[in-house]
């Protein structure tokens, strides 16, 4: 318990000097995808955070709105832009998550939010993620990331609730920055939902 009041001064204060360090970067992607987008240099997107709380995470919109005959969404490869692709590869599509983590929806380590859909299909076990607030990055992150099946994550999810500590957050941030340098594990065209769903989420939601 001790620790995770600490962990929220930590997040705290590196997310603060996060956003002011990172602030040009900020600036110049949001001025860029904003004429890119004609709009809106973000998207938000409702998730569940700690208790199965919604909020709304914050992104760089990396996607156009491009639409079929009738009036469907094309597949997320067909609407990734060129500067959303770099954006992705970079992962700085992840900057703005800083913003949720200075607010306390979100911490700078823990369970990737998935869609709040999936909250009705969760076993016990599973529902256990929410214990604790989601993360930018966790130990699925850097144990294969979007290479791997939900069932996969979910697993790495339940195993960094119950062997919280320090030393792990150290381990994980590290194994971040050795991912990023390194760009493993990184999906940058986008994933059909289909393709990492082992345990029936999908198909449920009939996506």
């Amino acid at each position: 318990m001790q620790y995770r009041v600490f962990k929220r001064f930590i997040d705290f204060i590196v997310s603060l000097i996060g956003l002011i360090i990172l602030s040009p970067v900020l600036l110049l992607l949001t001025i860029i995808l904003t004429f890119q987008n004609r709009g809106s240099a973000f998207f938000f997107q409702p998730r569940p955070g700690k208790n199965e709380e919604i909020f709304k995470v914050i992104k760089f919109k990396t996607m156009n709105d491009s639409k079929d005959s009738q009036g469907k969404l094309l597949p997320d490869a067909q609407r990734l832009t060129p500067i959303g692709r770099f954006i992705r590869k970079t992962s700085l599509d992840e900057i703005p998550q800083l913003i949720n983590v200075l607010k306390g929806d979100m911490s700078l380590i823990g369970p990737r939010p998935l869609l709040p859909e999936y909250l009705y299909f969760y076993t016990d076990e599973q529902k256990k993620r929410h214990q604790v607030k989601p993360g930018i990055t966790g130990l699925a992150q850097v144990n294969g990331r979007n290479t791997l099946k939900f069932s996969e994550r979910l697993k790495y999810d339940v195993h960094y609730i119950e062997n919280l500590s320090l030393a792990l957050d150290l381990k994980i941030l590290l194994l971040t920055v050795k991912t990023l340098v390194f760009k493993r594990d990184t999906v940058v065209n986008g994933q059909e939902a289909s393709e990492i769903d082992d345990i029936g989420l999908t198909k449920n939601l009939k996506l």
